[in-house]
């Protein structure tokens, strides 16, 4: 008889990969969260986003439910990589966490050449948190009131439409590539280190144009600086009905909606990954929670850790798939 039939016998369960008993394990395993060792949820763009938004509304209610300190770090820069490197690195101990948009996992391998780090292999996804579109907007001085209108503006001033993004490779870059090349025109591209930084240069008109997240867009227009004028899904979004789809208005094939991960680093134990799962499901699934992301025109979409997983897999496909169609090239 082998050594591992033997444990099996001896234990009388089955074995999981690496002849670790997974239900002993979950049994050895203090309850989540305990101790005073706080929960780091990391976010890769500045403060002051929707991305940002969420995380510290998740994370305060969770701290509610658990009575555990929960600690929202900003750390801008690299497209989002120096949040995602961290988490990497980290132990697995389901203390430090990604809230992670889909950029990290299915655009920056594609886009960019000094990623380091395995979407696949070097995370433990445990949940979706959020899913929502990303907004065509531009700068209200500039004219334009409708997407036909910034194409043609584009094409009577060739190479002066500037569009900002929340970092080269990011969704909001891939979208502005893909937006020029359907309206064949040229623009110039200015990457930031987040949402803050971009929306303060489309204030001021230094850039002309941005895809942003629906929720700061749709409060920025209350400004008056800026403008909505395409939403990029397959459907208008009920938060912002008047708004048109590019798809409406003749860009087709920028539908992908976007979504926002609980990650972790990998080599996590699948207990404890249950652990976590069920906490931030119990978050995400409060009423006031679900109320508050839904104001931005998000939803809250909790699942379990194998659906994540399977989101990153089909986002890393069609992704991929749109960014060669567009011949962008890896910076």
């Amino acid at each position: 008889m082998s050594r591992r039939m033997t444990l099996k016998a001896l234990l009388g369960v089955a074995l999981v990969p690496g002849g670790v008993h997974e239900s002993a394990l979950g049994q050895t395993l203090p309850a989540y969260p305990s101790g005073s060792k706080p929960i780091r949820l990391l976010v890769g763009l500045a403060a002051g986003g929707s991305l940002d938004f969420q995380a510290r509304t998740i994370a305060q209610a969770v701290a509610e439910q658990t009575g555990h300190q929960v600690i929202v770090e900003n750390k801008p820069g690299a497209s989002m990589m120096l949040a995602a490197s961290e988490v990497v690195r980290a132990a697995p101990d389901g203390y430090t966490l990604a809230y992670a948009p889909s950029s990290i996992f299915a655009q920056n391998p594609h886009t960019l050449l000094n990623v380091n780090y395995d979407p696949f292999k070097d995370f433990t996804p445990i949940t979706i948190a959020s899913r929502g579109p990303l907004v065509l907007t531009v700068n209200s001085a500039l004219g334009p009131k409708t997407v036909a209108e910034l194409v043609a503006w584009g094409k009577a001033n060739p190479g002066k439409l500037v569009f900002g993004s929340f970092g080269m490779g990011t969704s909001s870059h891939v979208y502005a590539e893909a937006f020029a090349k359907a309206a064949g025109i040229a623009i110039v591209h200015v990457p930031y280190k987040g949402t803050a930084d971009a929306v303060r240069d489309l204030f001021e008109g230094r850039v002309q144009a941005y895809f942003d997240a629906a929720p700061t867009a749709i409060i920025n227009e209350r400004t008056g600086k800026i403008r909505m004028i395409g939403v990029a899904a397959p459907t208008r979004n009920p938060f912002m009905p008047t708004v048109p789809t590019l798809g409406e208005q003749g860009v087709a094939g920028l539908d992908l909606t976007s979504w926002i991960m609980v990650a972790g680093p990998a080599n996590m134990p699948p207990a404890l990954v249950r652990q976590v799962n069920a906490v931030f499901v119990r978050a995400l699934s409060t009423p006031s929670v679900r109320e508050t992301i839904a104001k931005g025109a998000y939803e809250t979409s909790p699942g379990t850790p194998e659906e994540a997983a399977a989101e990153i897999r089909t986002a890393y496909d069609r992704w991929g798939t749109m960014i060669r169609q567009i011949g962008l090239q890896k910076q």
